[in-house]
């Protein structure tokens, strides 16, 4: 019998228990606290799967306040051995239009204020430092497998992008959206940088989907990003989302 089990953070459309073949919710507690959700757990095309609501399941959870920590605990606790993590953002580039996908394979972290390493401290000093490599923190093998489908389903989508993940919950000003583009980032948006350093800390493989939803505010004939565009946006698309979730898990391999 396959080991493999699937995390899917996320939750906006991706909780329904219709999506599964049986579930239950499971209460979790970690050494870090509690994640930010029950985790539903269930099957999907018959392989397990532990779904975590990012922010809360009423979305009550801002970026910065989300116990990423615990979160990515929970899931490997329940014996996930890959996470696919899902995301709306912001576009830094005009060839990436609103409800384009994204599959991640570089971030940059401008978070200030968040917890992104288990490691707080180095018991018996720089014999047991721990410096986890993380110069492709997005696992080749998901993000093969979620190019694939998408080609497959045919649905709009971008082989690579960089994610610059900023603090919020604030939107960027005009200055700072063209100084993350000078960058080299792609999209925008509060949450991929920490959840994709601490899986990587965990050791589980991690691919992120990124919804293009607006164009941040560096674009001059486009209005400034709003959070009603980005809920209007991420509400036309995310069915190509649960799409694309529920045809690349099959493909996965322990």
């Amino acid at each position: 019998m396959s080991s493999l089990k699937i995390g899917i953070i996320g939750g906006s459309g991706l909780d329904d228990p219709k999506l599964l073949e049986s579930f239950e919710e499971k209460d979790v507690d970690t050494q870090w606290g509690k994640p930010s959700s029950p985790i539903t757990i269930g099957k999907l095309n018959g392989v397990d799967v532990c779904i975590l609501a990012r922010h809360g399941k009423d979305h009550s959870i801002t970026p910065t306040g989300v116990n990423y920590r615990a979160n990515i605990q929970a899931l490997k606790d329940l014996g996930c051995t890959h996470i696919l993590a899902t995301t709306a953002c912001g576009s830094l580039r005009k060839e990436i239009d609103r409800g384009h996908l994204v599959i991640l394979d570089q971030f940059i972290d401008f978070t200030r204020h968040r917890k992104i390493s288990f490691y707080d401290k180095f018991p018996g000093g720089a014999a047991n430092a721990k410096h986890t490599p993380m110069s492709t923190p997005f696992a080749e093998s998901l993000r093969e497998a979620l190019i694939q489908t998408c080609e497959e389903l045919d649905i709009t989508h971008h082989k690579k992008g960089c994610m610059v993940t900023i603090e919020g919950p604030r939107f960027s000003t005009v200055a700072e959206s063209h100084m993350f583009r000078s960058w080299g980032a792609d999209v925008i948006n509060m949450s991929i940088a920490p959840e994709a350093i601490l899986a990587n800390e965990a050791g589980i493989p991690y691919a992120a989907i990124a919804m293009s939803t607006d164009y941040d505010c560096w674009k001059t004939d486009e209005k400034p990003v709003t959070w009603e565009e980005i809920l209007d946006i991420f509400g036309q698309n995310v069915e190509n989302v649960k799409k694309l979730l529920i045809n690349t898990i099959p493909k996965i391999k322990g």
